[in-house]
């Protein structure tokens, strides 16, 4: 029997939930389907130890969808952006410097939050929301669109008549697949380690990324735990180098955390357990097709560099929402899709591209091009004038 909504949305990650809460929030009729169980406690096996910094723009949405305020009591404020140069022949800060959101804010820069808890308060946002059906366990097998609507099957139950669907699958997205979208991907040979430590040094809501050969090392604050300072960590790596890290044991890894940290805070105690994500960069060719959008890894992946790609993900969220309630009758019609991508695209194409530099220069191992590093960040942060427009379009104020 086929089942009918306004918005199919293939993917429940913390963009694909995001979009169901903001569409069900302003009254659309969503189905979300993932194949995957949600993992709503940090302590559970498979839990998503990853945290994500949600930049300025992105509290707007979360509002609208609803769940900003049982959000709020867990958030991590990101009032400065740390960044040093520790790219010399010893293991030690050449060039620090400090971009403070209140040279152009009167807030955070954002506020960091653990990806599990994310999905946790997402999560239950959707089961208080009688506009939507979220169907974890579930996924998206076959794609047939027509002029008025899309039908989606499923891999449990029957298919579904959706006006728009909205493919926040991931970066091997199957309905983009289905929707004939081509990706341009590269690759770096890198790998980003992922854990949580305590150190005996307040962050003091600062951020800290660490450059060295290889990739940046970045401490973002999270809440106290059990009464000691407490950062989310992401290591970007050759990929041999991080597996052969992920091999260490606990104490031996705290070491090479430490010194590769410069001990900026004091020795590093590991309070999480270890994940491995592999770096790439990828973009769709273009964000829509007949009745069917592209957002987060289905649209665009990025090294995890400027807390750009979930941030990213919700501004085109926040873009679709704006196009669907200017125009509801026209939901996912042909008109609407345009008007999606020609708004995104080109934003997504120039941070895309942004991002990857920064990575590669992340990666500089011969001396004169980590000495260019250094002084390109020493040269941007002189200029206040150029500082604070880097820090809107980090923003994406600009």
């Amino acid at each position: 029997m086929t089942q009918s909504c306004d918005i199919l949305i293939s993917g429940g990650g913390i963009a694909g939930l995001t979009a169901a809460a903001a569409f069900g929030t302003a009254g659309f009729k969503v189905i979300c389907v993932d194949p995957a169980p949600r993992i709503t406690d940090g302590n559970a096996k498979g839990a998503d130890l990853r945290s994500t910094a949600m930049l300025q723009p992105a509290r707007a949405l979360l509002a609208r969808a609803g769940v900003w305020e049982a959000l709020a009591p867990h958030a991590a404020a990101l009032q400065v952006m740390r960044i040093i140069d520790a790219g010399g022949e010893v293991a030690e800060p050449r060039v620090t410097k400090e971009f403070d959101a209140s040279d152009i804010s009167d807030e955070p820069f954002g506020w960091n939050f653990p990806n599990w808890l994310l999905i946790r308060e997402l999560v239950a946002r959707l089961e208080a929301l009688e506009t939507v059906d979220f169907r974890p366990g579930v996924g998206t097998t076959r794609l047939f669109t027509r002029t008025g609507s899309a039908k989606v099957s499923l891999s449990e139950g029957g298919p579904v008549t959706a006006r728009l669907v909205i493919a926040a699958d991931g970066r091997g997205s199957p309905m983009r697949t289905a929707a004939g979208i081509g990706v341009h991907t590269k690759r770096y040979g890198q790998k980003a380690m992922v854990f949580a430590v305590t150190h005996p040094v307040p962050h003091d809501n600062v951020s800290t990324e660490i450059h060295r050969t290889g990739g940046p090392f970045t401490l973002v604050p999270l809440p106290d735990r059990d009464g000691m300072p407490c950062s989310a960590v992401v290591w970007m790596d050759d990929g041999r180098a991080t597996m052969d890290r992920m091999a260490l044991d606990a104490q031996a890894f705290e070491a090479a955390a430490s010194d590769r940290s410069c001990h900026h805070f004091g020795p590093l105690t590991l309070v999480s357990d270890r994940q491995v994500w592999p770096i790439i960069t990828q973009h769709a060719d273009r964000l829509s097709a007949e009745r069917v959008a592209l957002i987060a890894e289905a649209a665009h992946v990025m090294p995890p560099i400027g807390a750009q790609g979930l941030n990213m993900s919700l501004t085109d969220i926040a873009t679709l929402l704006d196009l669907a309630e200017a125009r509801r009758e026209g939901l996912g019609d042909a008109q609407m899709l345009e008007a999606y991508h020609k708004a995104r695209h080109s934003d997504v194409r120039m941070r895309v591209q942004g991002i990857d530099l920064l990575n590669r220069a992340s990666q500089a191992q011969a001396p004169l091009a980590r000495d260019a590093r250094a002084a390109g960040l020493n040269a941007l942060y002189s200029a206040a004038p150029v500082r604070k427009i880097l820090m809107q379009m980090g923003l994406g104020m600009r």
